[in-house]
């Protein structure tokens, strides 16, 4: 039996690689969907961020699910709380600056949700959670590191990639990498391996 063809409905490059690197081919097709819209919607009913990244990571699959109905699709997304702030990718150097002054001395959860559909339906979920503590960053390294660094985090919630050198503002990590990374990989291999669409 051939194995159904997985499509990524992400543009993300670190998620694809993460794939790839397991071996698998994933198709990537990223998912068009009114993302700031469905978060204001969410809030106002006073989603939790758990709700929000794991709604979010299913109107993505679905979408693209639609379009290739025969296919395994992958949505995902990743939500950043701390103290009950969630944190949206930043709009441009100052306000990363801001957020990373906000989160400088305090843990944050990051929240990676991953569902799987077929024929526009789910067949599976999850929500990863880590949690992250930066250290009090001071003024001239936080200056130094977003000029360094900015076109690499821009697109990054929390402004940091763990495999880059974001890893430097943190004092405690507790979590699965892969997690922190934006794909819970372990658990989205094993239900692959489960259900037989991949070898195990």
């Amino acid at each position: 039996m051939t194995a159904p063809s997985l499509i990524l409905a992400s543009g993300s490059e670190i998620r694809a690689r993460l794939l790839r690197n397991a071996g698998l081919a994933p198709e990537i097709r990223p998912a068009r969907i009114d993302e700031e819209a469905i978060r204001a919607a969410l809030a106002a009913e006073n989603a939790s961020p758990r709700d929000l990244a794991d709604t979010l990571a299913e109107m993505k699959a679905q979408r693209v699910s639609d379009r290739f109905p025969d296919a395994l699709v992958l949505g995902c997304d990743q939500i950043l709380e701390c103290n009950g702030t969630v944190f949206a990718k930043p709009t441009g150097p100052a306000d990363a600056r801001t957020q990373l002054r906000a989160l400088s001395g305090r843990t944050h959860r990051l929240l990676s949700a991953a569902v799987i559909c077929r024929a526009g339906a789910p067949l599976w979920r999850h929500v990863g959670e880590a949690r992250l503590t930066i250290r009090d960053l001071s003024e001239a390294y936080l200056d130094d590191y977003l000029a360094r660094n900015w076109e690499s985090i821009r697109h990054s919630v929390g402004c940091y990639k763990l495999e880059e050198e974001g890893v430097r503002l943190f004092s405690r990590i507790d979590g699965d990498y892969f997690t922190i990374l934006g794909l819970p990989l372990i658990e989205v291999l094993t239900v692959l391996g489960i259900r037989g669409d991949i070898a195990k």
